[in-house]
């Protein structure tokens, strides 16, 4: 089994999965580009699982349609996302190729996001990053603590396939948040030494994100602590928590 992230656009991630090349599950291809270039180094696109509306998630999946007619896809239910595809919920089973991947619904970014699981992976599209979490461009912040919920009961070996490489950045957040986490400064420092060799940050495991990303760590005295001081009180629980944290990365400048 060969997982790989392929860059693309400005810092997003096309992600795949395959047998040394074959039967591979493409995720979240916002450009063809890179994967029509992975082809030509003998990648053989089996299926592509997209998992939110945005066009730098689906913008590609057009034209690799056009490349490859009978690829299936599979997507949530919404509207916006115009190619065809078998459209998939909370559940729900992807069976393709050998490959099989439940799916998760995780609103919260958009209403519709889903999040597909399988093989000791969790392809999590923009509601969770590593050391971070999406912007809720459509969903309450209610709805997000519970989707990061979910994700973070997942095993502590599951590889956390994000779509962007935004874990730096995340980790300036992160140390104002919860500035003595040991586990936070390891990631932090493994980050960094992947990034200046040139290579993606991510995946991480679900382990180190519940050790180390203050968003799924709602429930910690020192995250609690630093929410309590922005609020001038002490929060009613965790889904305040979660909103505070929210609003605080919104407007974030490292």
């Amino acid at each position: 089994m060969r997982l790989q992230a392929l860059p693309a656009l400005r810092d997003n991630y096309i992600w795949t999965l395959s047998r040394d090349g074959a039967d591979a599950i493409v995720v979240d291809p916002g450009d063809a580009a890179p994967v029509l270039a992975a082809a030509e180094a003998g990648l053989q696109p089996a299926a592509i699982l997209l998992t939110h509306h945005h066009p730098d998630h689906v913008g590609g999946t057009a034209a690799l349609l056009a490349r490859w007619p009978a690829l299936p896809v599979f997507a949530p239910e919404d509207e916006r996302i115009t190619v065809a595809a078998a459209r998939v919920g909370q559940g729900d089973a992807v069976e393709v190729a050998g490959w099989r991947f439940t799916v998760l619904s995780v609103p919260g970014h958009t209403t519709s996001h889903v999040a597909y699981v399988g093989h000791g992976v969790v392809f999590s599209g923009d509601t969770l990053f590593s050391l971070g979490c999406g912007r809720l461009f459509e969903g309450t912040p209610a709805q997000m603590a519970d989707s990061l919920a979910r994700l973070a009961a997942l095993p502590d070996d599951t590889l956390v396939c994000c779509g962007h490489e935004y874990t730096l950045s995340n980790a300036a957040f992160a140390h104002a948040v919860d500035p003595d986490n040991a586990a936070l400064r390891q990631r932090t420092e493994e980050a960094r030494a992947m990034r200046d060799e040139g290579q993606p940050s991510v995946p991480s495991t679900m382990a180190s994100e519940r050790a180390a990303n203050p968003f799924l760590r709602a429930g910690a005295p020192a995250v609690r602590a630093a929410v309590a001081t922005r609020l001038g009180r002490a929060p009613t629980d965790d889904v305040e928590v979660f909103a505070e944290l929210r609003r605080w990365k919104d407007g974030f400048a490292a």
